[in-house]
């Protein structure tokens, strides 16, 4: 059973442990004795069911089993203690029993809702306020059901809720903290003074396009979507002019992948102000990596990339030879790009698919009628890559993948989840139950660069509720708080940097750090064995845990956020800064 499928099952027992004993002092309360005996003895099932989950989950690690240990595990303890012995003497009143049960379902319902509302990390405010909170709901019933406990037990209910009311309540508004980025400073611009060689201008404005038979509104780079795909040699300076004609809310590029010098990366608020209407910015860096490689804006990129501000950008060695084709993926108002494509190639031609997931969530790949190879991952080269067939890939948001062959004489499909959209001909093969390629076994290992890390931080991905903005949102969290709440990670220039990233939520997060690539180290603590994956987009999955390493060689402020930029925009975002 992996960590995720722990992580549900313990939620489910969770869910059915508070009904159960919300539902058995109800019908106690209605004297249903049947009913709530019943309910009563599936909620015990349910609370010994998330003892062993969670023991699972502590085993999977601590990240994933904190707040289950430090606060729902007592909380449920105290539920079998009160609930239990009075279950064993009901011979009188069923009605007797019903403030012990009603105790029961609000100890786990409290439990329940930390998980939900606070994750991790357990802090003992959350602790002690889900207490109080049992206590005052105990005595709400104790009052509502007349119910006349001893004097004794009521003034030590008392004493206990006023007490963790009042510490909680202390230690929650403690001073936290300062803000992590501060947020409106000045933006140095350290561009390259070299002469362009490649010169690009892209304006951004609303446009109507077609997409599948229909006009769809969008916010375009040069009136298309995607916007023009930009072209460069390793060596070229490239200067790209950005304007912007009347998208409200401000314009930027982010060289999605590219490791250009920071004031080029195209953040607003971090590297940069962002590009109103009537402004334009201008972008030089020089192309020292091949590869396929994406840019798209990053002001308010939720809704402008996906209402089209993206386009490629492919560097290149040298001249291109054979058949070099990009394929960039996409869904603009619920219609997916691009359009079916069929070219005919003549057998003997190399081939080269560049593949590109700009949409938020991950796409299926399958290239049928020929083996292949994958050549690059990220832009960068696989080292022993063998050739596979009958294989699919899965390309997280905002990843690449370049996939290369030697055109047959018999047509070449490329689908993307189950939808061609590259052909050389026509190709009928189903490809829904080919086997997903595992990127960390693919290709010829070689020893790791580094055998110690200077500086080391984990990140703990969640959901919880924010209440440091204007209004409560239920946001997504890194170590329990939301942008622009997040401590940043701090090194220095020459660092060998590790991060462990852990995913504690029921959410797959497309986790993307600016300005550097990535070794993947191991996953779920399963060693890398394959080529050394060097990544920009790699998908954290519920319950895995992606341990990954670089060297500081990229001195700024950098974005480190989900590349699920709805999930960026809801709080997942931070930042690595050079001291």
């Amino acid at each position: 059973m992996t960590t995720g499928s722990l992580l549900v099952a313990d939620l489910v027992l969770a869910v059915l442990a508070a009904a159960g004993w919300l539902g058995g002092g109800a019908a106690a309360a209605a004297r249903r004795r049947p009913l709530a005996l019943g309910l009563a003895a599936v909620a015990l099932l349910a609370t010994f069911g998330r003892a062993v989950t969670v023991v699972a989950l502590a085993r999977a690690g601590w990240w994933f089993a904190a707040e289950k240990v430090l606060v729902a595990a007592p909380l449920s303890l105290a539920a079998v203690v009160v609930a239990g012995p009075r279950l064993l003497r009901t011979a009188g009143d069923i009605r007797s029993v019903a403030v012990p049960l009603l105790f029961a379902g609000y100890a786990v319902s409290a439990a329940l809702l930390v998980t939900i509302l606070h994750g991790y990390p357990a802090s003992t405010s959350v602790g002690l306020l889900a207490v109080a909170g049992v206590g005052t709901a105990t005595a709400v019933s104790w009052r509502f059901l007349d119910a006349r406990p001893s004097r004794t037990a009521s003034r030590a209910a008392v004493v206990v809720t006023v007490a963790a009311l009042l510490a909680g309540t202390g230690l929650a508004v403690a001073p936290g903290a300062a803000p992590a980025v501060p947020h409106g400073h000045g933006y140095p611009q350290v561009r390259t003074s070299d002469e362009p060689t490649r010169r690009f201008i892209l304006t951004a404005g609303t446009a109507t396009v077609r997409v599948g038979g229909r006009d769809v509104a969008a916010w375009a780079f040069n009136a298309q979507v995607p916007g023009p795909e930009l072209t460069a040699t390793v060596g070229d300076v490239v200067e790209v002019t950005l304007r912007n004609r009347n998208i409200g809310r401000g314009v930027t590029l982010h060289w999605h992948g590219y490791d250009v010098p920071n004031s080029q990366d195209g953040v607003p608020g971090v590297t940069q102000a962002a590009v109103l209407p009537g402004q334009e910015f201008v972008y030089r860096f020089r192309a020292d990596q091949a590869g396929t490689y994406w840019y798209h804006t990053h002001a308010v990129s939720d809704v402008g990339v996906r209402m089209g501000l993206y386009g490629v950008l492919v560097v290149r060695p040298g001249p291109p030879t054979g058949l070099d084709v990009t394929v960039p993926v996409h869904t603009l108002s619920g219609r997916p790009l691009p359009a079916a494509r069929v070219e005919r190639v003549e057998a003997g031609v190399p081939v080269r698919l560049r593949l590109i997931n700009t949409d938020n969530t991950t796409h299926r790949y399958a290239l049928a009628g020929t083996a292949f190879q994958v050549a690059a991952i990220d832009g960068f080269d696989l080292r022993g890559p063998t050739p596979l067939a009958g294989t699919t890939v899965l390309i997280p948001a905002g990843g690449r993948y370049d996939l290369v062959f030697t055109a047959p004489a018999t047509p070449v499909a490329l689908f993307v989840d189950g939808r061609a959209v590259y052909s050389t001909g026509e190709v009928s093969t189903a490809t829904g139950g080919w086997p997903v390629l595992d990127p960390l076994t693919y290709g010829a290992p070689a020893p790791a660069p580094w055998t110690r890390f200077d500086r080391e931080f984990t990140l703990v991905l969640d959901r919880g509720l924010d209440l440091h903005g204007l209004l409560p949102r239920y946001a997504h969290t890194v170590n329990g708080a939301a942008d622009p709440d997040i401590p940043p990670q701090v090194v220095r220039r020459g660092d060998v940097v590790r991060f462990t990233i852990v995913n504690r939520s029921q959410t797959v997060h497309p986790w993307h750090l600016h300005g550097h690539h990535v070794l993947v180290l191991s996953r779920t603590r399963t060693a890398a064995v394959g080529s050394p994956l060097w990544l920009d987009s790699f998908d954290v999955r519920p319950g895995e845990v992606w341990e990954v390493a670089f060297r500081a060689d990229n001195p700024g402020m950098w974005a480190n956020h989900c590349h699920n930029l709805g999930h960026a925009d809801a709080g997942m975002t931070l930042h690595l800064m050079y001291s």
